[in-house]
């Protein structure tokens, strides 16, 4: 179809992309052996579909209309719709931090909870903002209390970072957190869904620099 031609020529390929790991009976092991799968499959760009709330019949359909590498889960599925054999591709799996707007903090159990909650299902946890309150779903362009990424860093679990970042923040978001990776949509933008060319420059510069610098001594 055009559109997986339109698709796939993006990503400079002809074939959907596959990953290589071993299965692992820990969930933490699991979304360890994952990453080094994700780093060792994406040396050219991976086309990720992002959904919320769709039947699992739907998103598969557009996996496969689509040429979709990765599927993003940002509704509130849980853990288990994020499982491989539901869509053909691997689910990486939102998971909203609730934050406090006057304080900029979440809950003290957030990060452990959020440990307590892992199966093997997902190929990587991605932390978004959801404002205490309000509806979930991310896209809220608020950082989330990023003491909970450090702590599930530190616990052994790669993250991808997400809410709020720009190219002001995101050197301080990745020297305090030490993601896996991040994840950018309105903090590079001109103005809605349009994207500012010199601000996504930027942005992947100081990520690149702050990733440099966050590596020494490890």
């Amino acid at each position: 179809s055009l559109c997986e031609k339109e698709i796939r020529a993006f990503g400079e390929r002809t074939g959907r992309l596959t990953l290589a790991n071993a299965q692992q009976e820990s969930p933490l092991n699991q979304l360890v052996a994952n990453q080094q799968g994700l780093e060792d499959s994406a040396r050219r760009p991976m086309v990720v579909g992002v959904f919320q709330n769709q039947d699992p019949a739907y998103i598969r359909e557009m996996v496969e209309t689509c040429g979709l590498d990765l599927v993003q889960l940002h509704g509130n599925e849980g853990m288990e719709a994020a499982n491989e054999r539901l869509y053909g591709v691997p689910a990486i799996r939102v998971v909203d931090i609730e934050t406090d707007p006057a304080t900029g903090k979440a809950t003290e159990d957030a990060a452990q909870k959020l440990l307590d909650s892992l199966t093997t299902d997902p190929v990587a946890i991605l932390l978004d903002t959801s404002i205490k309150g309000a509806n979930s779903g991310g896209g809220t362009g608020v950082t989330f209390d990023w003491s909970i990424a450090e702590k599930v860093q530190n616990a052994g679990l790669p993250v991808i970072i997400a809410g709020g970042l720009t190219p002001d923040n995101i050197e301080d978001a990745v020297l305090s957190t030490r993601p896996w990776g991040v994840d950018v949509s309105s903090g590079v933008e001109a103005k809605p869904g349009i994207k500012d060319h010199e601000k996504v420059r930027q942005f992947v510069a100081g990520a690149r620099r702050a990733a440099i610098e966050a590596s020494k001594g490890f």
